[in-house]
């Protein structure tokens, strides 16, 4: 597994694309046959183009560390947390409803509010998250949770960012 190693002493795990989509499908299909809910959600930081456009990709890397910190630290070790192509991040958060797992985006939209880098010198970052669950087995693929999130977190964004879409899987439509 991919480790990103950020101070001395915080170690944050994150899966890469590969992995997180595989633990995505094997605990999709642990959920299914269970009964219990399982939520995907997909995040990106709304001026990550700004920063690297006008800092540079050396803070841009550092924003993007800091934030796997934040996530890290507001997640369960029962989630799992990887990182997507252009740079945004999937958490997988099984036996959870999608109520309790939108406190826990709050946490994390607040937190990159809060996020106070040096290298950013004033800017503020924000956030768009994007969700989708499944309760008890009624979506019949995996990709219907991934894409619903993905094409969530796009509206979120879209919006103005700095807030979070929860969405029935669009394969219960």
């Amino acid at each position: 597994m991919g480790r990103m190693q950020r101070g001395d002493d915080h170690l944050a795990e994150i899966l890469s694309l590969a992995q997180i989509q595989h633990l995505m499908r094997v605990e999709f299909s642990r959920a299914q046959r269970y009964g219990y809910p399982i939520v995907c959600l997909v995040l990106g930081l709304d001026q990550l183009g700004q920063v690297r456009d006008q800092f540079g990709y050396d803070v841009k890397e550092e924003v993007l560390d800091e934030f796997m910190v934040l996530i890290h630290k507001q997640t369960r070790g029962s989630d799992f947390l990887g990182r997507l192509p252009d740079d945004r991040f999937m958490v997988v958060v099984p036996h959870s409803p999608p109520d309790q797992v939108e406190v826990m985006a709050n946490r994390v939209l607040v937190g990159t509010r809060e996020m106070e880098l040096k290298s950013l010198q004033e800017q503020k970052l924000t956030l768009s998250i994007g969700g989708s669950w499944m309760m008890s087995g009624e979506t019949l693929f995996f990709d219907d949770l991934m894409t619903t999130a993905q094409r969530a977190m796009s509206e979120a964004s879209q919006a103005g960012g700095d807030r979070i879409v929860m969405r029935a899987p669009e394969g219960n439509l």
